[in-house]
């Protein structure tokens, strides 16, 4: 990585410990405009290679991004903060990505329609955009990047990816790796920098032809916003507050240990973390018995410590935002369960630490209930049944994720079609699966990510007819 000066560098630090990893190019509107520009000399290239090369090239890419796994762990660690057990997921989920669909290559389809009038067919062509901006935040810098770029490459678009300005060392890495074994110069290119300045240069350039951003709501809207003005495409994945209902003949053992998992991992700094958490009231007292119990046991450290479970926040603002959630919500009223507070230790003082939280009845209007929180602390509720427990699930703007642990088919059908979000998962873990499309519902954001529904968010249909002359 070229070497920047103070003036013209973003020095990034290790959530852990406060110290320099590494400094990256603070770039600007004029570096967007090149960018775009390098991108845009590519594209006709990118785009006339046959859709099975494509996907031969974005797989040669991927296994070189997998040999280098070791490397990309330990450096999306000491920028981000997560532990390394979680970055080498993140790492992999990546690759998989790419790979899947690299995979579909082969099947992209265009269309037919016989005897549209006398002596005349259809057709519909499809045909990648253009130049795309990838737009990712910090918290899933890798698994939200590789969203965005496989199924864009895979159908013809050439990228240009901004990291979360923290965030930007793995991502830049990964693009030289590329490039390094197979993707053609300008395909996909990394640029770092403000968001309120490179990024808002990228979302404006005139050769951009969609966004794919995820990110916060009020942030994904002022995309919106942004885009709009120039007819561009959108996606966009936004924030979440997902409800898990529990039923009281739920395998509770099972259902414990995906909220633990489901709230806590990546220090619940995920879109799709288990936000809000719905017991029925003849299970309930178990359920919260065995959850603190488990909470007990993770283990808060910095990221590369043998042994920990939940590293720190990514920032000093996010545990400052947490700690006014957690405080401003007990102050109206719960139960403090577990956590609530800094972890004491010499070795957290130079850190973002939180300890894991769980708070039992807090006010349904208070922030817990009606804020994105992301950090580790859980709002849990008695409910008395289904139609209850769907009911508070959907008094949110948001709807991104969803879950209910129920044995009952019918029960689970009911939640199923009634939880109003882009994700529902059925006794079982919030695993997000390449074959499956998501995206959220109202607040949450617009458009598709994952599934073979994405490649149509980066394609353009176009209508030919064809008339055949007389004989």
């Amino acid at each position: 990585m070229a070497t920047v000066t103070d003036l013209d560098a973003t020095v990034i630090r290790n959530p852990a410990t406060g110290e320099e990893v590494g400094r990256v190019p603070r770039h600007g509107p004029e570096d967007a405009a090149a960018a775009v520009e390098r991108a845009a000399i590519a594209f006709p290239a990118w785009w006339e290679t046959p859709a099975a090369r494509r996907g031969e090239i974005l797989h040669e890419a991927a296994a070189a991004v997998l040999a280098a796994r070791d490397e990309l762990t330990l450096q999306l660690t000491l920028e981000q903060g997560k532990p390394l057990r979680e970055a080498r997921i993140e790492i992999t989920r990546f690759v998989h990505t790419l790979e899947h669909y690299a995979g579909l290559a082969k099947s992209l389809r265009g269309g037919y329609v016989p005897n549209l009038d006398v002596r005349a067919h259809g057709l519909v062509l499809k045909r990648p955009l253009g130049v795309v901006v990838a737009i990712v935040p910090w918290n899933f810098p890798t698994t939200l990047l590789g969203n965005k770029l496989g199924p864009a490459l895979v159908c013809g678009n050439v990228v240009v990816a901004k990291p979360a300005e923290t965030t930007p060392l793995t991502t830049l890495r990964i693009g030289e790796i590329m490039r390094e074994h197979g993707l053609p110069e300008g395909v996909f290119q990394v640029v770092t920098g403000k968001g309120s300045v490179l990024g808002e240069a990228l979302v404006t350039e005139r050769r951009v032809a969609k966004v794919a951003f995820t990110g916060s709501t009020p942030v994904g809207k002022h995309v919106a916003e942004l885009a709009a003005r120039g007819v561009k495409r959108v996606t966009l994945e936004l924030g979440g507050s997902d409800p898990m209902l529990v039923l009281d003949d739920a395998d509770v053992d099972s259902a414990v240990s995906a909220a633990s998992v489901g709230r806590f991992f990546n220090c619940g700094q995920a879109c799709l973390a288990i936000k809000r958490l719905y017991l029925h009231e003849a299970i309930a007292n178990e359920f919260v018995e065995k959850l603190a119990a488990k909470v007990d046991r993770l283990t808060v450290g910095s990221g590369t410590a043998d042994g920990t479970t939940i590293g720190p926040l990514h920032s000093e603002t996010q545990r400052t935002i947490l700690e006014d959630q957690v405080g401003a919500t007990l102050e109206r009223g719960g139960e403090l369960l577990a956590g609530g507070r800094r972890p004491d230790g010499d070795e957290y003082a130079s850190g973002w630490f939180y300890e894991p939280t769980l708070i039992l009845e807090p006010p349904h209007d208070s922030k817990m209930a009606t804020e994105e929180v992301f950090g580790p602390a859980l709002p849990i509720w008695r409910i008395g049944s289904l139609e209850e427990g769907v009911e508070r699930a959907n008094a949110s703007e948001f709807g991104l994720g969803s879950s209910v642990w129920t044995r009952d088919l019918t029960a689970a059908t009911i939640a199923a079609e009634k939880l109003e979000a882009g994700y529902t998962w059925v006794n079982s873990s919030q695993i997000v699966y390449d074959e499956l499309p998501f995206g959220g519902f109202g607040e949450s954001g617009i458009g598709k990510e994952h599934g073979i529904e994405a490649l149509d968010f980066y394609q353009e249909a176009k209508a030919v007819v064809v008339k055949q002359s007389p004989r």
